[in-house]
C-alpha cells in the first residue's frame, strides 16, 4: 500500500510569536538621536514639534550591534518594498537651513515651467 504524499505545510512565521499587550499605545516619532559605545547602540526616538524649543524623548531602545545592523537590513528592505508599492520617499533638499529647519518649513509650491519663448 502506497503513502499519500505529504501536503505542503503552510509557511512558518519567522522567528517566534510576538504579543502585543492590548494596553500598548503606538506614538509618534520624528527624530531619533543614535549613540554607540563597542557594546551597544542606542536609540532615543523623540518628537519635536515646530514652535518647541527642545524635543521630548518618548522611548528609548538599546540595542547590540548585530541587531543595530540587522535592523538596518530590515529598514532598507522595507523601505524599498514601501518604495514599490507607494513611489519614492523624497528627502528634503538641503540648504544652509538646519534639518530640522527644512523638515519644518512649509512646502515650496512647485515651480512653474517657463513660457515657450513665442518671438522665434
Amino acid at each position: 500500500m502506497a503513502l499519500p504524499p505529504p501536503q505542503p505545510q503552510p509557511p512558518q512565521a519567522a522567528g517566534f510569536p510576538i504579543e502585543m499587550s492590548p494596553d500598548l499605545a503606538p506614538i509618534y516619532a520624528n527624530l531619533v538621536r543614535i549613540a554607540h559605545s563597542t557594546t551597544d547602540f542606542v536609540l532615543d526616538f523623540a518628537r519635536f514639534l515646530p514652535g518647541e524649543t527642545k524635543a521630548s524623548v518618548l522611548a528609548r531602545i538599546v540595542l547590540s550591534p548585530l541587531a543595530a545592523k540587522l535592523l538596518l537590513r530590515a529598514l532598507t528592505e522595507n523601505v524599498a518594498r514601501y518604495e514599490h508599492t507607494f513611489g519614492v520617499i523624497a528627502i528634503p533638499m538641503m540648504d544652509t537651513a538646519s534639518l530640522t529647519d527644512n523638515l519644518f518649513r512649509p512646502p515650496h509650491p512647485p515651480q512653474e515651467p517657463p513660457a515657450p519663448d513665442s518671438s522665434s
